[in-house]
C-alpha cells in the first residue's frame, strides 16, 4: 500500500475513534486521565523498578527532539492525539517523577505502567504498577488538586474529565499463555471472565472517586506483536491466532461490560473503543 493512502486510512480510523466518544464529548471534557499498560504509559516506568522500560533509543525517535520519554513508541501515543483533539496539551504527562506541576497535571495525566495488567500476577511479573496502585495515585492526585485549586474546581475537573482505560494486553499475551499458572487455574473463557470482573471493579472504583465519562479500550491482536510472532514455534514469524482469538473474546466481553456499567452506574457514560485492534491488524496485513 502506498504511504499516503496508509496515512489517510489511519486518519479515518482516528476519526472513527473520536466518533466512538461522541456521547461523552457532548459535554465539556476538562482533562484526560488515563490508566493502563504500555499502550498509554507516557513514562511512569522511568520512575519505578519495572523491567519494562522505553527510555532509550530507538523509542521516541519521532517525538519532539527525538527524545525517548518512556513511551513504548517511536512518537506520540493515541492518548496524546486525543488530548489535542479536545483542545488540551499536545502530550499527556506522567504522574510520577515530580517533573510536572499541578497546573500542568490538571488538564491531563497518565498513571499507566508498561507491563502491567488487570491481573496482579501480570504486574508482579514485570514489577509494573498494578491497577490498584494506579487508582491510589489517582486518589492522591485528587487531593493535590483540592489543595492547589480548591475543592470546587478540583471536583469540577474530576467530574468533567475523560477517563481512558487501556489494559489487558499483557494479561492475555504474557500471563495466560506464557506464565502457565493461570492456564492451570482457568480455561481461556474463564480467564477472560476473570479479567472482565477485574475491569469492572476498576471502573467502579474510578466511579466512586468521581469518574463519569469513561472509555474502555479494546486490546491489540496480541498474537501479532513482534515478540509473540518470534515465539510462535508452529509458524515462526506469523501471528499466533490462538492469542488473537482470546484477545477478540476479551474485547467482545469488554464491550458487553461497557453496556452493563451504563445500566448499573447512575450518571455515568461508558464507551467502548476497538480501534487499536483494527489498526494493528491492518498494519500487519498491509506492511509498507
Amino acid at each position: 500500500m502506498f504511504p499516503h493512502l496508509f496515512h489517510h486510512w489511519l486518519l479515518l480510523v482516528f476519526g472513527q475513534f473520536l466518533l466512538s466518544l461522541n456521547t461523552v464529548v457532548a459535554r465539556k471534557v476538562s482533562a484526560i486521565i488515563v490508566f493502563g499498560d504500555s499502550t498509554i504509559d507516557t513514562g511512569n516506568n522511568n520512575y519505578n523498578p519495572s523491567i519494562a522500560k522505553a527510555n532509550f533509543p530507538p523509542y521516541g525517535r519521532d517525538f519532539n527532539g527525538g527524545v525517548a520519554t518512556g513511551r513504548f513508541s517511536n512518537g506520540r501515543l493515541f492518548t496524546d492525539f486525543i488530548s489535542v483533539a479536545f483542545g488540551l496539551p499536545r502530550s499527556v504527562p506522567v504522574y510520577l517523577g515530580n517533573r510536572y506541576t499541578t497546573d500542568q497535571l490538571i488538564t491531563c495525566v497518565s498513571f499507566a505502567s508498561g507491563g502491567t495488567g488487570l491481573d496482579d500476577l501480570t504486574a508482579k511479573s514485570t514489577l509494573a504498577i498494578p491497577m490498584s496502585q494506579q487508582l491510589e495515585y489517582f486518589k492522591e492526585y485528587k487531593e493535590k488538586l483540592k489543595l492547589s485549586k480548591g475543592e470546587s474546581l478540583a471536583n469540577k475537573t474530576i467530574a468533567e474529565a475523560l477517563y481512558i482505560f487501556s489494559i489487558g494486553n499483557n494479561d492475555i499475551g504474557v500471563t495466560y499463555f506464557l506464565l502457565l499458572i493461570r492456564r492451570v487455574q482457568y480455561t481461556p473463557a474463564q480467564y477472560v471472565t476473570y479479567l472482565i470482573g477485574l475491569a469492572g471493579a476498576a471502573v467502579r472504583a474510578a466511579y466512586e472517586l468521581g469518574a463519569r465519562k469513561i472509555q474502555l479500550t479494546g486490546i491489540l491482536p496480541v498474537g501479532c506483536v513482534p515478540a509473540m510472532r518470534t515465539l510462535n514455534l508452529h509458524e515462526p514469524g506469523k501471528c499466533n491466532e490462538e492469542f488473537n482469538q482470546l484477545a477478540m473474546r476479551y474485547n467482545a466481553e469488554l464491550q458487553e461490560l461497557a453496556g452493563k456499567l451504563n445500566e448499573e452506574l447512575d450518571g455515568v457514560v461508558v464507551v467502548y473503543a476497538d480501534q487499536l485492534y483494527s489498526v494493528v491488524s491492518f498494519i500487519v496485513a498491509n506492511p509498507l
